[in-house]
């Protein structure tokens, strides 16, 4: 399994509907309070932030660019413009200017775990291993971060291709410990102790990730892998059922063919 770039967008602000004031219920001859230029320039960027956000979860990515392209003219400091702007960014291989952004909003709040998370993805993605793991340790530590086993499943995966094996499977103990449904580090900790030899271990974690109903083409084949090499034929052949008739046009399924051909 990769990093899920999903994840980035699904840890901003969520988007809002728009709120009509009435002022019936306002004693008569009395006024709104005024609200600030500077209270309208980032209520302004909130809104096209979430349009650009909307336009890039439809597919429309240059509409997206747009949108908050105007989001940081209205404020240049709005931590979740920048963010969304740098999935843009990514996502039309602009990887520079993606990276510019990513830091803008780790920069402008420093000790919160969603840009912090974002970023270390963002230097996983690209070979910067050691210091992706050091914003995922920094997202971790944000005592108001929502989700900091994600944050932990991220730097083990990191660490797994960085081929740091033992610190990856520390880092998928500590998110099981704060999540033990986080299905992606039941599956990745499965694979670390597959990829240390301790295929015995292995097994107990993949049925604990086959037992949440959500199979993989991924997890099927490590299934299969496991139980081969602790040789239950049977398992590894209810394993290999299952991926061919699930899914037959995976990668891991024709790998398996391949082999089994040989």
């Amino acid at each position: 399994m990769r990093i899920d770039r999903v994840l980035i967008l699904g840890l901003l602000l969520p988007l809002a509907s728009c709120v009509t004031t009435h002022t019936d219920s306002n004693p008569i001859g009395k006024n709104l309070p005024q609200t600030s230029k500077a209270d309208q320039a980032v209520e302004a960027a909130r809104v096209h932030t979430e349009l650009g956000q909307r336009y890039l979860a439809n597919g429309d990515v240059q509409t997206a660019l747009a949108k908050l392209t105007t989001a940081l003219q209205f404020d240049p400091n709005y931590a979740p413009a920048h963010t969304v702007i740098a999935v843009v960014y990514e996502r039309i291989n602009n990887l520079p200017e993606a990276e510019v952004h990513y830091r803008k909003a780790v920069a402008l709040e420093p000790t919160k775990g969603d840009p912090n998370n974002n970023l270390g993805l963002f230097l996983c993605s690209t070979g910067r291993y050691a210091e992706a793991n050091g914003y995922f340790q920094k997202a971790v530590a944000d005592p108001f971060y929502q989700t900091p086993d994600i944050a932990l499943t991220n730097e083990g995966i990191c660490q797994l291709r960085d081929h740091q094996v033992v610190p990856a499977e520390a880092s998928f103990r500590d998110a099981l410990a704060r999540n033990a449904n986080n299905a992606d580090a039941l599956f990745q900790l499965a694979k670390a102790l597959y990829l240390n030899n301790d295929a015995f271990r292995a097994r107990a974690f993949i049925q604990r990730f086959d037992a949440l109903g959500a199979p993989t083409a991924a997890a099927l084949k490590l299934g299969y892998d496991i139980e081969s090499r602790l040789g239950n034929r049977d398992g590894a052949l209810t394993y290999s059922t299952r991926l061919q008739n699930q899914f037959p046009d995976s990668e891991q399924a024709r790998a398996l063919n391949t082999t089994v051909s040989q």
